[in-house]
């Protein structure tokens, strides 16, 4: 559910676009349904990650850019800015605290050995600049819709992609369950 909202402004983006062909008009509505939902996670959650401030952050100064220099460069060049912004962050994680930002997410959940946690952080680190560099091939070697549409469907197919991946490694690192002598 939560991936799905994270989504939610990007599928709003999406079927402006294609609904009206004007990649300006969808920023445009990009702009307030990314408030929206910042403002139904506070609502629903009462609190706002980081990396959501930093990513509505974002969509409001280069979407803002894109609709009032009516350049599409700004908002084709978010996804890479956020990515490099989380990679770094996730880098960054590992020489500050105990803990990376990995462990800090999924700490409570899973018990796994420190130098997994730290390999899974770095695989992040790994996903999200080959996400950023990603998005400016395509945007620099495709067409506008292309982008949009890899925007949507390559960088949610992919994100699903490496989680399941991250998650077949990380049952092999977990743990054995023991079922304490129960059939």
């Amino acid at each position: 559910m939560k991936l799905l909202l994270d989504f939610l402004p990007v599928i709003i983006f999406f079927a402006v676009y294609k609904f009206s062909g004007d990649i300006i008009l969808a920023t445009a509505v990009l702009i307030p349904a990314t408030l929206a939902q910042m403002a139904y996670t506070w609502f629903t959650t009462h609190k706002i990650e980081k990396m959501q401030l930093v990513t509505l952050g974002l969509v409001i100064v280069l979407g803002g850019a894109t609709v009032l220099f009516d350049n599409k460069a700004f908002i084709q060049w978010k996804p890479t800015v956020v990515n490099i912004l989380f990679a770094a962050a996730f880098l960054i994680s590992q020489f500050i605290g105990k803990k990376t930002i990995v462990e800090r997410l999924m700490g409570q959940a899973i018990e796994l050995p420190s130098l997994v946690w730290k390999r899974l952080n770095m695989g992040w680190v790994g996903f999200f600049t080959a996400m950023g560099i990603l998005n400016l091939i395509v945007v620099y070697t495709m067409s506008e819709e292309a982008w949009v549409n890899f925007k949507l469907f390559g960088m949610l197919g992919c994100t699903l992609v490496f989680i399941l991946a991250q998650g077949i490694y990380i049952s092999r690192h977990a743990p054995e369950q023991t079922d304490n002598g129960k059939d």
